[in-house]
């Protein structure tokens, strides 16, 4: 009993699952300077130009902190970190909100005039069934596919 007791004060809990997390790497390269490139497409709230979402700002100006609603409060997601060129998101309401999701949306300079654009996926999927994890991964790589394409004519103004 008394070692019961000591467990429960020390917050001992039974082992959990260890996380597994998958990445999905998409890149696209376009053919303008990166500093245009993230001008027409970094802003926090330009998801609604290129993934047709309507998204509005609820807390910050769109920097770190910020958090963004999607599809009029379907989906909310805190920006966690960002650099000039680059900001990542984790999802805190919405479909994804429990396998502890997160997405970058990056471009790089590539050369004079040219850059990629890069965005990166992550989510534990020990927490998604076993059955379902990989129609899970290759419909987000879908989804996000079409993305890069309405990233790339965005960023080069088309």
């Amino acid at each position: 009993m008394r070692g019961l007791m000591m467990a429960l004060l020390l917050g001992a809990t039974a082992p959990a699952c260890a996380a597994d997390y998958v990445a999905i790497d998409l890149h696209v390269d376009a053919n303008v300077p990166a500093d245009l490139a993230w001008a027409r497409i970094g802003t926090y709230c330009d998801i609604a130009k290129w993934a047709k979402m309507p998204c509005e700002l609820i807390a910050g100006s769109g920097g770190v902190g910020s958090i963004r609603r999607l599809l009029g409060g379907v989906i909310e997601e805190p920006m966690v970190a960002g650099t000039a060129h680059s900001y990542t998101y984790g999802q805190t309401v919405g479909p994804n909100k429990d396998i502890d999701y997160h997405g970058t949306l990056a471009v790089e300079p590539t050369g004079a005039g040219t850059s990629r654009v890069d965005y990166t996926l992550t989510y534990d999927q020990s927490r998604v069934a076993a059955d379902k994890r990989a129609g899970m991964r290759d419909g987000m790589a879908q989804r996000f596919q079409v993305f890069m394409a309405a990233l790339k004519a965005q960023a080069e103004g088309k």
